[in-house]
């Protein structure tokens, strides 16, 4: 009879090659308050043809058991209100490994921050994983925020005072807004960028669309983009902007009165898929569930910082 040991070794020497894909998203920006929609999360995966801002899907990683690999799940930002101390915040990075995705870019809050930068009217746009919508103060129209390059796009430009743009997804930049909203042409606020459609869950889902504009007067807000984007409200609506989507990276929506605030941003996610025939372990601080997909397993992390480890 063989040994447990040399059992062990055959079942172990069976197994294919920890070859592991992922998808890693960020944060999603805060929208502003009484203005523009926020950037999506960056987005990062190696499983299907695309990734964000346009790129290829990037390589699988092959891993190696009984080794620690980092793990974070990026907070959404907090939204701007019109007018105050309280100004719209970025999104953070999720990471997984050495693989990075940087939060989305915070909308502008009318008259107190550009797009995705600090409490400034200057026109200096940091990169985000995607663009925050810019500013509609009318002495300081903007365009919006840079996305960053395989991660997400730019948010949209906000060209007359009063209606704003939209905050940039993974697949789309952020729409600019149009005309006044409270004369003639009326226009409407920008609709968020489309996100990035994903299956490495099995179930094909979109992921980091952008936040949408706010509108002034009668004009129509901006919707939030596919894949969580929060809808940005008008005036009419007197109420805070839409938050963007848990676990899905949306941007925040931009809120349309000057008393409300911005929707949050929402939280990103880091999903690993991988051969069935391997246990992962998710370390203290880690929060996520395992289910099986064909012939893989795939966990979804939801929350957290801490390490996994496959066995």
């Amino acid at each position: 009879m063989l040994s447990k040991r040399i059992l062990s070794f055959i079942a172990a020497s069976s197994l294919p090659p920890l070859t592991v894909d992922y998808l890693v998203v960020g944060g999603g920006g805060g929208g502003g308050g009484a203005n523009a929609g926020a950037g999506a999360g960056g987005l990062r995966t190696s499983y299907g043809s695309t990734s964000g801002g346009g790129s290829s899907a990037e390589s699988s990683l092959n891993l190696t058991v009984s080794t620690n690999y980092t793990v974070t799940v990026g907070a959404g930002g907090t939204g701007g209100v019109y007018l105050s101390s309280v100004k719209s915040t970025n999104g953070a990075s999720s990471v997984f490994n050495s693989t990075t995705s940087l939060g989305g870019g915070a909308g502008a809050t009318y008259f107190k921050n550009n797009a995705n930068g600090p409490n400034t009217h200057s026109t200096s746009n940091p990169a985000m994983g995607s663009g925050g919508g810019g500013n509609s103060h009318s002495s300081y129209l903007q365009a919006g925020g840079l996305g960053t390059s395989g991660q997400g796009y730019a948010g949209g430009t906000t060209v007359v005072s009063g209606n704003s743009a939209g905050g940039g997804g993974a697949a789309a930049i952020g729409q600019s807004s149009s005309g006044y909203g409270y004369q003639s042409p009326v226009g409407y606020g920008g609709d968020g960028g489309a996100g990035l459609a994903v299956q490495i869950t099995g179930t094909n889902t979109y992921y980091a669309g952008g936040g949408g504009g706010s509108a002034y007067s009668t004009a129509l807000a901006g919707s939030g983009g596919i894949g969580g984007g929060g809808d940005g409200k008008s005036v009419s609506d007197n109420t805070v902007g839409g938050a963007g989507t848990s676990n899905l990276g949306g941007g925040g929506g931009a809120s349309g009165a000057s008393a409300y605030q911005g929707g949050a941003g929402g939280s990103g996610t880091v999903i690993l898929r991988y051969p069935s025939g391997y246990a992962i372990t998710l370390g203290a601080g880690l929060t996520g569930t395992t289910a099986q997909d064909g012939t893989d397993k795939v966990t979804v992390i939801t929350a957290g910082t801490g390490t996994v480890s496959f066995a």
